[in-house]
């Protein structure tokens, strides 16, 4: 199964990017589901939403993101001992990778957000795996549209992987302007293929640590 996942994920990438950066992202997948022990690699192109009547003009297809850019970002934050965080939230988790990264990385407690009930539930399973190795993990999973998602009170760090248009990223912006307002805190944004990250720069949030090893394998780390 997961053998026909890889060969699957390979093609789409190398047809749709090219062949050097799907050798790159595959090696990086085997490497990271058997590290982690959970099943996210593959592509959903959302079409069981479209058949449901549900619009999905604004979303962007499921692809996971990388590992080793999500290790990459994790291991700048853990660089910093001021830097604890204690609620990760994943706007567009897809089928939950970033969550089960960051449940490794010591954070007590996270919860995903996505459109896609099917992505939705394949987090579950994959964080109910995570919480036999973690088991003091408190996790959730919420099948919702992230643009009336109404940020937690004590949510410290935000993850996105490109999950939206300019449309939908511009409400998600706006619930995290809300939340501050509400709550004062420090959050920390990391967001990988960062097409939006201007929205984030508009109300105030500034990039402290930028990456890009390849075409499309960009990250930043932006904070409050």
């Amino acid at each position: 199964m997961k053998l026909f996942s890889y060969i699957r994920y390979f093609f789409y990438i190398a047809n749709n990017w090219n062949i050097s950066i799907a050798w790159y992202i595959i090696k990086q997948e085997v490497k990271g589901e058997k590290k982690y022990g959970i099943h996210t690699t593959g592509v959903d192109e959302l079409k069981q939403l479209e058949e449901k009547g549900i619009d999905i003009t604004h979303t962007t297809i499921y692809m996971p993101s990388s590992y080793e850019l999500l290790e990459d970002l994790f291991s700048q934050l853990n660089a910093s001992p001021t830097k604890s965080l204690t609620h990760f939230l994943d706007i567009g988790c897809g089928k939950g990778r970033a969550l089960c990264v960051a449940a490794h990385q010591g954070i007590p407690k996270v919860t995903g957000i996505d459109l896609a009930k099917e992505l939705s539930d394949a987090a579950k399973e994959n964080l109910a795996a995570t919480k036999q190795k973690i088991p003091s993990l408190n996790y959730n999973v919420i099948n919702n549209d992230a643009f009336y998602f109404e940020i937690p009170a004590d949510v410290d760090c935000i993850f996105l992987f490109n999950p939206f248009d300019e449309i939908i990223m511009s409400g998600v912006v706006n619930n995290i302007v809300k939340s501050l307002k509400k709550h004062r805190r420090k959050i920390i944004v990391l967001y990988i293929n960062p097409l939006q990250k201007q929205l984030f720069s508009r109300v105030g949030f500034k990039e402290t640590w930028h990456t890009k090893k390849m075409e499309y394998l960009e990250a930043v780390i932006m904070e409050n």
